[in-house]
């Protein structure tokens, strides 16, 4: 019997951790306040932020970072509702 992974970030994919992201800040502007990188401050694109964040450790630890603190967020967002 298999054992289910309890990192959220198991069998995540990058881009969808990054479409994730974007959508939940509305956009590159206010993901790029949240983390200032070239790749989403200067002519973002998700292509674009790809590239950098697959060859760059340092810049995917801090997206993978914020996207956990999203999740930890709206998370306390549903059971504030209930």
């Amino acid at each position: 019997m298999e054992e289910k992974s309890k990192d959220p970030l198991h069998g995540k994919r990058l881009y969808v951790i990054l479409e994730e992201l974007v959508d939940y800040y509305e956009g590159f502007e206010k993901l790029g306040e949240q983390i200032n990188i070239k790749c989403f401050t200067d002519n973002p694109s998700i292509k674009s932020s790809l590239k950098f964040l697959r060859k760059t450790d340092w810049a995917r630890t801090k997206v993978e970072s914020l996207y956990l603190y999203v999740l930890r967020q709206k998370k306390k967002q549903e059971r504030s509702r209930d």
